[in-house]
C-alpha cells in the first residue's frame, strides 16, 4: 500500500533540513500511537523487520538556501508512505486525517491531501529509482572490534545482504519459506551521508537499477523498501515510469 501525503506549509518559503529523516519518523510514530497505540508499541520492538517505509520529504519547487545549511521550498510540501502491513497504513492515514496539522523542524503544514497510488503489476526486469537512499550494512573488524561498516554497490556483499533483507521481508509478509531469485544490476550510483541521530551517520545510496527475479521478493522491496532501516526513511523506490506523482492515484 502506497501513499502520496500532500502538506499545505503556513509559511513560504519553509525549510528542508538536509537530515529530516527522524522527523517524518517521529511524525510516523505518533500518528499510529494516535490510533493504535498496541501497534505503536510493537513497532518499537528491535525484533524482525518494520514492514514500511517513506521518502525524503520533497516540494513543488525548491531551491538551496543561501547559507547553504538547508533547502528552501514553495509551493506544496509533500512525501510517500510505503507499508506491507495494512493495519500499519490504516492507523497512520487515520492518524494524519484526524489531525492534519502537524511541525517537522519548527515549519507547520496542515495535511491538504492523502492519495492511494496504484502498484505496478509486474515489478520483475523492471527500472527502479530510489526516493529515499538504499542503506546497507555489515560488520568488520576494526582496531581489533567490530564495526558497523557502510556497503556500497561496487562490492558483492552489498547485493548478498540486500536478498538476505529481501527474504527476511518476505517471510514476515507472506509467513511462508522465502525464494532465492534475485538479481540487480545497479545502472547509475551516488553515495549520500546523512545524520540519522545525533553524531551517528548512515552513507546511502541513492540509485537508478534493474531487478530481477521472484515478484514475491521484488514486492515485498517495492512495499517495505529494499536494503536496511527502512522505518527512519531509507530504501523506498518507485518504477521508473510509474505513477508516483500528485496528480494521480485515489484520494484517501
Amino acid at each position: 500500500m502506497r501513499f502520496a501525503i500532500r502538506l499545505q506549509p503556513e509559511n513560504e518559503p519553509f525549510r528542508i533540513p538536509f537530515n529530516h529523516q527522524h522527523k517524518l519518523q517521529g511524525l510516523i510514530y505518533r500518528r499510529i500511537q494516535r490510533v493504535n497505540p498496541d501497534l505503536s508499541l510493537r513497532l518499537h520492538s528491535p525484533k524482525g523487520p518494520k514492514l514500511f517505509t517513506f521518502s525524503l520529504f520533497m516540494a513543488e519547487k525548491r531551491k538551496l538556501a543561501e547559507d547553504r545549511s538547508s533547502l528552501l521550498g514553495y509551493k506544496h510540501g509533500f512525501f510517500y508512505f510505503s507499508t506491507a502491513a495494512p493495519e500499519i497504513a490504516e492507523a497512520f492515514i487515520g492518524g494524519l486525517l484526524q489531525k492534519p496539522e502537524i511541525e517537522l523542524w519548527g515549519e507547520r503544514f496542515v495535511v491538504e491531501e492523502v492519495k492511494a497510488l496504484a502498484e505496478p503489476e509486474r515489478l520483475s526486469g523492471r527500472k527502479f529509482v530510489t526516493l529515499s537512499p538504499i542503506a546497507v550494512t555489515t560488520k568488520r573488524i576494526q582496531f581489533g572490534k567490530p564495526r558497523t561498516y557502510d556497503l556500497g554497490p561496487t562490492e558483492p556483499e552489498f547485493y548478498e545482504r540486500i536478498l538476505e533483507n529481501l527474504r527476511e521481508k518476505y517471510l514476515a509478509i507472506y509467513a511462508e519459506r522465502p525464494p532465492e531469485e534475485f538479481e540487480m544490476k545497479v545502472l547509475n550510483a551516488k553515495p549520500k551521508r546523512f545524520e540519522v541521530k545525533p553524531g551517528i551517520f548512515q552513507v546511502a545510496w541513492h540509485l537508478v537499477f534493474r531487478a530481477k527475479g521472484d515478484e514475491g521478493l521484488l514486492r515485498a522491496g517495492y512495499m517495505a523498501g529494499f536494503g536496511e532501516k527502512n522505518s527512519i526513511g531509507f530504501g523506498m523506490v518507485k518504477v521508473d515510469g510509474g505513477k508516483n506523482r500528485l496528480s494521480k492515484g485515489n484520494r484517501v
